[in-house]
């Protein structure tokens, strides 16, 4: 153990002559002033001159831009903040298919999460609206609604067929029901790992 220690000892003597600053005066005073000087701000690549440009990732097109295009989320044209209408009250219903087998035997291996919903049904309230005055645009994962008196921008919790959908409108009730179809392409899947 003595020799350990001693080796220890004569390691430590033998890295401290090499860190020392007064040998290395005598052989050489710029390269001993060099490295004392040297801090975690040295590490890496020496910093860019005033005359050398940014990165071209990090160039804009136009100073005044806050992000590129390629950030923007998908349906975001349809937020316009100076547009006055109100949102409309709505409903969003996640729906399944269920069958006897489900409810008594649960063969299907169906639960009641929205993992297992298949559908959804949203529900807009548009009082003193007439089925002529609705326009309605469903993207995959966007719902847009525009009537003279209000205006609905719906980002979908579930990417939806957005060709596969229906809307009826109940001029009774001034409710418009949109009913649309998920796309879950790994449902097949996963519903039968359970």
């Amino acid at each position: 153990m003595e020799s350990q220690g001693l080796s220890s000892l004569q390691s430590l003597h033998a890295l401290s002559t090499l860190l020392s600053t007064q040998q290395g005066d005598e052989e050489d005073p710029q390269n001993a002033r060099g490295c004392a000087s040297i801090g975690p701000g040295d590490i890496g690549p020496p910093p860019k001159t005033s005359n050398e440009q940014v990165s071209s990732a990090y160039i804009k097109k136009n100073s005044k831009d806050i992000w590129s295009e390629e950030e923007v989320s998908e349906c975001s044209q349809y937020d316009d903040l100076a547009d006055p209408r109100p949102q409309p009250e709505y409903e969003l219903i996640l729906k399944q298919n269920v069958g006897t087998e489900d409810l008594f035997l649960g063969l299907s291996g169906k639960d009641p999460s929205s993992m297992c919903c298949e559908a959804m049904m949203i529900k807009i309230k548009l009082p003193e609206t007439k089925a002529t005055d609705v326009v309605l645009d469903v993207k995959e994962k966007f719902l847009d609604l525009r009537t003279p008196k209000y205006k609905l921008g719906l980002h979908l919790p579930h990417p939806v067929h957005s060709r596969q959908g229906k809307a009826q409108f109940f001029s009774d009730r001034a409710v418009l029901e949109v009913s649309l179809l998920m796309n879950r392409p790994m449902d097949s899947i996963n519903l039968q790992l359970k």
